[in-house]
């Protein structure tokens, strides 16, 4: 799959967890596609706790909202973690949660191309998800996403329906030239 077509194609697809075994070839390549993730300054503050044992992942999946407790039916569940000393902070700015972000971007990416639903998980209890993972105080727990493959036979014909009702601005709405304006943009 081409990059854009794998941009394209990507949606979270909590709906359509299956708790087919995912082969641990699949898991690296998207383990290694967030490890190869640009951050400022090269610190790579990014953590990957994969929690795979059953009785570990429903007890996870109690830390989430009523909507997101799906997750429980993944053969694992991807939690993302990070620490704000672990990377640059300038004049106040914190950027591990960007570069957090880069790494998650690629690994859902990665997700996706190998047919594997992930759906971004924001709705969660952190207090809780660090107690039960044994996170040190001063680790957030950033971002934790179901891996799965779909319930139906392919990840399009999962995505098929999401992605015929999605929508997305134009460029013209999100594009600026040489300067901010609250003028629509050109």
């Amino acid at each position: 799959m081409e990059t854009l077509d794998t941009i394209r194609n990507r949606c979270s697809l909590k709906a359509h967890i299956s708790g087919r075994q995912i082969e641990p070839e699949k898991i690296n390549r998207i383990l290694e596609a967030g490890r190869l993730a640009a951050s400022a300054r090269n610190t790579q503050p990014w953590r990957f706790i994969i929690v795979q044992e059953k009785k570990l992942v429903e007890e996870l999946s109690q830390a989430f909202s009523e909507s997101n407790r799906v997750i429980k039916d993944a053969p694992l569940i991807l939690v993302i973690c990070a620490r704000a000393a672990d990377d640059v902070i300038r004049e106040g700015r914190e950027y591990y949660l960007f570069d957090v972000g880069l790494a998650v971007g690629n690994m859902v990416l990665a997700a996706t191309d190998q047919g594997l639903v992930t759906h971004l998980m924001t709705a969660f209890d952190e207090a809780q998800v660090k107690q039960i993972l044994h996170l040190p105080e001063d680790v957030r727990a950033v971002v934790p996403t179901p891996l799965a493959y779909p319930i139906e036979g392919s990840y399009y014909e999962a995505a098929r329906e999401r992605l015929s009702k999605r929508t997305r601005k134009d460029i013209k709405e999100l594009v600026y030239y040489d300067h901010w304006s609250e003028a629509e943009p050109a």
